[in-house]
This record gives structure tokens, C-alpha cells and sequence, in this order.
């Protein structure tokens, strides 16, 4: 009965050495990378974001002056409040209420027209990012590209700036519009 105890043991303890092994010569070469880095430095996002900027700049300018006006339209509640009349200082109570609530309205609109324009850039780009990874991927002999976020990912997979590269050289080869 103890033989043939140890004897199971023993044949046990062969077989997962022979997995383990089987296992380890089985191992595909993994990649790492490293989107949101990807994303900010990407020459096709980054020259995309320039262009929303321009875009949206007079909207920014234009909030920016109303902003100044409502800080004056505050401070001249503030210094004359107590001496206006009852019916005058309500009224400017309302125009500053107003004109808080329509540049709250205002910026509102505005980011959420800047997301939504950011995020078309981004998925108009995103069949020149993603054939590079896979480009590259292919090239290098990667089995998988795991992206972030994930717990841990050691730099040597990392394979983000070698895309990056990809990126850069295609971007460069493109014709000015």
C-alpha cells in the first residue's frame, strides 16, 4: 500500500514536470501597450487636437469675455447692491444669475462638442493606429498585445514607442493637405 503510494506520487510529480515543460516551450511572446501614451503622442492625434484647438478657439475667447463681464456685472453688485434701489438691485441680481447660468450652459455645450469632435478624430485615426500595432506585431513575431490599463506590465514588453516610430515614419510620408 506505502509503494503504492509513492509510486502515485511519484508519477504525479512526473507528469506535472512533463506539463510544466510542455508548457513553457509553448509560450508565445507577449507585447505591452501602453494606450493612453499611444493617444497623447500619436502624430495624427496630436495634429488633430491642433486643429479642434483652432477651431474651438474663438468659442474659448468669446466665453472668456463673457466670464469677464459676469465678474464685472458681480462686482458692481456687490459695491452698489445696498444702495440701489430695491427694483434695480433685483433686476441686476437676475442679469447676473442669467448670464452665470448661460456661460455654465454655454461651457457645457462647448466641451461637450469638443469631446464629441475629439472622439471622431480619434476614431477617424484609430484604422492607421491599429494597423501599425498589428503591423508591428506581426513583424516582431508578438502571439498577443495586451493594452492598458492592466495591473502590471514589465517595460521590456512594452512596445509603445516602437509604434509611436511606426506612427511618426507614416505621418511623414503623408503629403501635406
Amino acid at each position: 500500500m506505502r509503494l503504492r503510494r509513492t509510486f502515485i506520487w511519484l508519477l504525479s510529480g512526473l507528469l506535472g514536470m512533463g506539463l510544466a515543460v510542455s508548457a513553457q516551450a509553448q509560450t508565445g511572446k507577449v507585447g505591452y501597450l501602453d494606450m493612453q501614451r499611444l493617444l497623447d503622442n500619436a502624430p495624427q492625434v496630436v495634429a488633430a487636437r491642433k486643429q479642434l484647438e483652432s477651431e474651438f478657439r474663438a468659442r474659448d475667447q468669446q466665453l472668456k469675455q463673457e466670464e469677464a463681464r459676469l465678474a464685472a456685472l458681480k462686482e458692481r453688485e456687490a459695491r452698489e447692491a445696498a444702495i440701489l434701489p430695491k427694483a434695480a438691485a433685483d433686476a441686476l441680481r437676475r442679469e447676473v444669475g442669467a448670464l452665470d447660468r448661460s456661460i455654465q450652459r454655454t461651457r457645457k455645450k462647448s466641451s461637450d462638442e469638443l469631446k464629441a469632435r475629439a472622439d471622431e478624430e480619434i476614431a477617424r485615426h484609430w484604422p492607421a493606429i491599429n494597423d501599425a500595432i498589428i503591423a508591428y506585431a506581426r513583424e516582431q513575431g508578438y502571439d498577443v498585445i495586451l493594452r492598458s490599463p492592466i495591473p502590471y506590465a514589465n517595460p521590456r514588453i512594452d512596445i509603445t514607442e516602437a509604434v509611436l516610430e511606426r506612427l511618426r515614419a507614416k505621418s511623414d510620408q503623408k503629403p501635406a493637405p
